[in-house]
């Protein structure tokens, strides 16, 4: 993926990941607009990095996401790069005895999985006709390996991978390249306050985001398809049942005896 001179829209963009990557992709030289929720957090961000574009976005939201790109393609004709970051993480636990709130898996499900599918829908067809065109979606390294504290979100990263990989054939007639991100745990706001917010790794702690960031931008310029970062790698390349029986074993121990 060249990584200047390109227009580029985010989803996400208010902190982590989705932030990192912004403001990554702002010094290489590229327009980036970014989006979500809470318009104070765009307009500081956008105040940082002085050319920064915003959005206000839930993507949850199916008539205010097909606004947005709509009028993002209007202001912004130029986008050649659309890159679906945003989600969330919650905790849920499916025994006897717990409740679940129907509510809180519809967002997860509506964010995580429906968003990325809408805004790829929302944007392909003006993406085929533009040089360079890229999209990207982040997915994580439980999209290999499930951690059992995030059954729902760890299905929803799964889901992005299965679906990623069929439109990739599908768009490769259209010369729309599809680019998946496959983070580890990475030290964002992703997750409950004082869990882990992905991966985690025997021993160590999350990777930085500064770290992630620099690497995921050294990997996207190599011309790869499939991003996976830091100990994200290692799930990715679970590929025999064993593998990931002996990996799923390691991350979500005591749960696995």
């Amino acid at each position: 993926m060249q990584l200047h001179d390109n227009t580029i829209f985010i989803t996400g963009g208010t902190s982590g990941i989705g932030k990192g990557l912004a403001e990554s992709f702002h010094q290489r030289g590229n327009q980036v607009i970014i989006t979500g929720r809470r318009e104070e957090r765009l307009k500081e961000i956008c105040q940082s990095n002085p050319g920064m574009r915003y959005f206000v976005l839930d993507v949850t939201s199916r008539e205010t996401l097909q606004t947005v790109a709509r009028k993002a393609i209007e202001e912004f004709p130029a986008i050649n790069c659309v890159v679906s970051n945003a989600g969330i993480q919650i905790r849920c636990n499916f025994a006897p005895g717990n409740a679940i709130d129907d509510h809180v898996l519809q967002q997860e499900i509506d964010t995580n999985l429906l968003g990325p599918i809408r805004v790829a829908a929302a944007f392909i067809a003006h993406l085929a006709t533009r040089p360079g065109a890229t999209l990207v979606n982040v997915s994580s390294g439980l999209a290999f390996v499930p951690m059992v504290r995030f059954p729902v979100y760890c299905a929803t990263k799964a889901a992005i991978h299965a679906w990623t990989l069929s439109l990739r054939e599908q768009l490769r007639s259209a010369s729309v390249r599809v680019i998946e991100i496959v983070p580890p745990w990475v030290a964002t706001e992703l997750g409950s306050p004082g869990t882990p917010a992905s991966i985690p790794s025997a021993g160590r702690g999350p990777m930085s985001l500064e770290a992630f960031v620099a690497e995921t931008m050294k990997e996207l310029e190599s011309g790869a398809e499939e991003v996976a970062i830091g100990d994200a790698r290692r799930l990715a390349a679970a590929a025999s049942p064993d593998t990931v029986k002996k990996a799923f074993s390691a991350i979500n121990a005591p749960w696995v005896t």
